[in-house]
């Protein structure tokens, strides 16, 4: 998983985990909205990807046969197969979705930090 958009994600979460970022938790509910989104159709097809894995019917020769069990396992193993992708790309809607709850809930204690060398100066 060491491509930009996942470490991205991972730069953001820490920044708002350390009090570094906060987003308006009113302004966020849009962007939230499609990350649970895509998160929800990404674990559709993880649930469906099982289906890919049935070995297509090429033929009773070792030729068929082998490419038949390649197919299979492109489809669900582990590696550069579809449900592996799929997984890569749920991670990665996770990991943005706690990036941005974090800067939710970071949001009014960084405003009322910014806020209090101003209290009572008026």
């Amino acid at each position: 998983m060491g491509n930009s958009s996942y470490a991205d994600a991972a730069a953001f979460r820490n920044a708002a985990a350390t009090g570094q970022v906060g987003v308006d938790p009113d302004a966020a509910q849009a962007v939230l909205s499609k990350i649970r989104a895509g998160k929800d159709t990404v674990e559709a097809l993880l649930r469906d990807a099982g289906a890919l894995a049935t070995p297509p019917k090429l033929g009773a020769n070792p030729v068929g046969n082998a490419i038949a069990a390649k197919f299979s396992d492109r489809a669900s193993g582990g590696g550069d197969s579809y449900a592996e992708a799929l997984q890569n790309l749920y991670a990665q809607y996770d990991h943005a979705e706690h990036a941005i709850t974090t800067a939710m809930s970071r949001y009014h204690e960084i405003d009322e930090a910014g806020a209090e060398p101003f209290t009572g100066q008026a």
